[in-house]
């Protein structure tokens, strides 16, 4: 976060996301749906996805957050997806996108979506996501972050 964000973000928007975007997301880890890369027994990569109403971590609590969501009818959303600079071009991502789209799809769902911020948006576009708009990311500090809405088609991957 302390080098991509400062391409795209001010001072005061990547101080915030560090803070808020960083939370360690402990539903997705309950619930078994997060994956990490581990190098030596360090964590170079993390992501995971989520069949809970929540879209992204940083927003605080809001209702229906914990609501499992259907899978015949919702899409699963793609969460907390974070690679070490030391390791980024490396395929790291990919990879977990894969694991998450392979379990996503065992439990029944057809699509994700995601709130991308805008270092993660050539990833996610990369991978087969397609933008669905340009929106704000509002932090609990009242500082809001660019971000853009994204979907994927399981069956176009």
């Amino acid at each position: 976060m302390e080098e991509l964000f400062p391409r795209f973000h001010d001072e005061r928007e990547t101080a915030s996301a560090a803070v808020y975007l960083t939370e360690p997301d402990t539903v997705l880890i309950g619930d078994g749906t997060y994956f990490v890369h581990e190098v030596d027994g360090r964590v170079v990569a993390c992501g995971g996805w989520s069949k809970r109403g929540k879209v992204y971590t940083g927003s605080g609590a809001q209702p229906g957050d914990d609501r499992v969501l259907d899978p015949a009818t919702e899409p699963a959303r793609v969460r907390a997806m974070f690679v070490h600079r030391d390791w980024t071009r490396r395929g790291l991502a990919r990879a977990i996108l894969d694991a998450c789209v392979a379990a996503a799809r065992a439990e029944g769902f057809r699509s994700f979506v995601l709130m991308a911020t805008l270092p993660g948006v050539p990833l996610y576009r990369a991978y087969g996501f397609r933008e669905v708009e340009r929106t704000a990311i509002p932090m609990p500090d009242g500082v809001a972050l660019a971000g853009v809405s994204m979907t994927l088609d399981f069956m176009s991957t």
